[in-house]
Formats: structure tokens, C-alpha cells, sequence
């Protein structure tokens, strides 16, 4: 294996030039860097990370702390951001906080990124004191995805205008027998988003004067499995109402799904909105209110990349994206004046 000395003898110069000039030092001049660089190319040597880091002090690891990895919205972010850091040589140091229930998650410590990572970017993660302390106390800079805290740049949606986006839609499509899809328990304290969701749909019903009575919210871990189940219990009531309004697409996949078993039909039995425009949201033909994931991490990554290179400056950026609604085939005006009531003619499939 090629070893750094080789390079400095081929190349002529000490093992200490060698390093400065691979790591782009300012005191080697122009001729001898390209001259080391010929060498070590045509060595084919490559540098150790970790030796690397330890002179530069710099790991080229951006620590990207998730509460969850494995679901859509977490894990395209991530991808966004990876896109971005690995063109400027910098790879991602995933740290999961996914606990073993819904309403629980690990700590953010300090081992998690410290002489690991050179930042932090946080998705819709709020630290509480002590974990704002660590994070402090590391000097890295930070990034937040998804929520907005003092002192760090932020990339993010408006989470209320969406909900109201959607909620407004159906409102105006003639809807007012509305339930709801993705409130939390109250032991969910690591996540803004299903708040600032439900308090938005609660207001513009207000502002409607209608209210989502507690028998249409459906409580679930904002996964369509979750949904369908307590969809599940929504449907088999005989009143039920003429449209679901779901904080996610995932939760509105689940509603779909079990209003179909239930031999209701979409849009013409119950109309189902979400938020987000997943992936899979046009094959379901789920009219949603999209946001562009990717590009939130893709921003969250280039905001990182300047403050890495001491160009972000002394203002904190609130990044907000915009969020459009895209009808699809299944929202339409309600069926019947007065509620959702099972007609006759629908069949309850087991």
C-alpha cells in the first residue's frame, strides 16, 4: 500500500509539504502542490480519513439527527442533503433517534457527533434544555429542519398554512361533516408538526363555526397502518362524516384503504385530503398540499455548507418553502346534505 512518504520522495518534497498540499494549505506554491498531486495520483495513494482529521481537525461528517429514518418524509430530506454535502466532499453521519414506541426517543448526546461530525442538521427535532446545552457547548453549527429554534438557521413549511390550505379546500368544496386524521398522543413531545397541523384544521372549522366532533379525530403514530385502524372504527359507526382531512398522506392512504373495506367509495361516499404529495400520492390519486422534501434538505445542506466555510454571515435564516394544493380524483363535494350516514347499499367487508 502507498504510503504518504512515498509520495513525498517520488514527488521530491518532506512528508509535511505532502500533507499541506493534499489538503489545500495556502504555504505550498502552486508548482509544488500540482507536483505532489501528479505523484499521489499516479501512486494511487489515498489519504486516511481518520489521519486526516486529525491534523485538520475537521471530520468532513455532518451529523443529520432524525427521529425516525425509515419513513418517507425523514428519509428524503436525508436524501437531499447527502446530495449536497457529498459534492463539496462532506458524507452524512446518520444519528436515529427512533425510540421503541411512537412516543418515545433517544436522547441527543454528546457522543453522538462529538470529534465526529463538523455539524448538525436537526429534523423536526425541538431539543429541549439539556440537549440544547450539548449541542451549545460542541460549538458545531446547526441546522433545523421542520421547526424553527432561536439562534439557528432554519429550513421548514408553514405547517398551519398548509393544514389550512387543505382544510379550506373541502370547506369551500361544500364539506361540513369533517373529521380528522393525526393527532398525537400527549406523551408526543419530540414533534411539532401534528400540533401545529391540528390546531390549524381546528381553527378553520371555527372559523366556519363547525366543529370535528372527538368521535371522527383519529389518534394514531402517523403511519398508514396506524390510520387504517382507527379508520377502521370510524367507518363501522353508522354516522360518519363526508370527508377525512389527514395531517399526511400516509394517514390518508390508511383512510382510503379502510373506507374501501368498508364498501365506501372515494370520493363519493367520503372525500380524503392530505399533506405533502408523497410519493405514491398520484398513483392513489390523493389530492394533498405538496411541499418539496428534497429540496428542504437540499437548502438545509448548501445553509450548512456556508456556515462550514464562515459565509453565513450574522443573519439567521428562516427558510420557508412554499406549499401548493394539487387536486386529485379524491375530493369531490359531499355526497348528501347533513352527514355521512351508511346507506343501505354499502357493504361492511370484514
Amino acid at each position: 500500500m502507498t504510503t504518504i512518504g512515498d509520495v513525498a520522495k517520488a514527488a521530491g518534497v518532506s512528508v509535511a509539504t505532502v500533507s499541506r498540499a493534499l489538503r489545500g494549505v495556502d504555504r505550498v506554491s502552486p508548482h509544488t502542490r500540482d507536483r505532489v498531486l501528479a505523484a499521489a495520483s499516479e501512486l494511487h495513494y489515498v489519504a486516511s480519513p481518520a489521519a486526516t482529521s486529525l491534523v485538520s481537525g475537521r471530520t468532513r461528517g455532518v451529523g443529520v439527527i432524525t427521529p425516525y429514518f425509515n419513513r418517507w418524509f425523514f428519509a428524503t430530506v436525508v436524501s437531499g442533503i447527502e446530495k449536497v454535502l457529498r459534492e463539496d466532499g462532506y458524507h452524512v453521519l446518520l444519528c436515529d433517534l427512533e425510540g421503541h414506541t411512537f412516543d418515545t426517543r433517544l436522547p441527543i448526546t454528546q457522543t453522538m457527533l462529538w470529534k465526529r461530525a463538523d455539524g448538525a442538521i436537526i429534523l423536526n427535532v425541538p431539543p429541549v434544555p439539556s440537549e440544547r446545552s450539548v449541542l451549545d457547548r460542541l460549538g458545531l453549527p446547526v441546522v433545523t429542519v421542520g421547526n424553527r429554534q432561536p439562534g439557528w438557521p432554519s429550513v421548514r413549511i408553514d405547517d398551519g398554512a398548509a393544514m389550512a390550505l387543505a382544510t379550506r379546500y373541502v370547506v369551500d368544496l361544500g364539506h361540513r361533516d369533517i373529521g380528522y386524521a393525526g393527532t398525537v398522543p400527549a406523551s408526543i413531545t419530540h414533534l411539532q408538526t401534528p400540533y401545529d397541523r391540528r390546531e390549524a384544521f381546528t381553527k378553520v372549522l371555527s372559523d366556519h363555526g363547525l366543529v370535528c366532533p372527538p368521535e371522527w379525530t383519529l389518534e394514531c403514530d402517523w403511519t398508514a397502518a396506524g390510520a387504517a385502524e382507527h379508520a377502521d372504527r370510524l367507518f363501522a359507526q353508522r354516522d360518519f362524516p363526508t370527508c377525512v382531512v389527514a395531517a399526511s398522506d400516509e394517514m390518508a392512504f390508511g383512510v382510503m384503504s379502510a373506507a374501501r373495506r368498508h364498501g365506501l367509495r372515494v370520493p363519493e361516499d367520503v372525500s380524503v385530503i392530505g399533506i405533502d404529495d408523497h410519493v405514491h400520492a398520484e398513483i392513489f390519486d390523493l389530492t394533498t398540499v405538496r411541499q418539496d422534501v428534497e429540496a428542504q434538505g437540499r437548502r438545509a445542506g448548501q445553509i450548512m455548507l456556508d456556515a462550514l466555510r464562515s459565509r453565513a454571515g450574522d443573519v439567521v435564516v428562516d427558510d420557508v418553502l412554499d406549499v401548493e394544493l394539487v387536486v386529485r380524483g379524491s375530493t369531490g363535494p359531499p355526497r348528501r346534505a347533513g352527514g355521512g350516514q351508511r346507506t343501505k347499499e354499502s357493504v361492511v367487508v370484514a
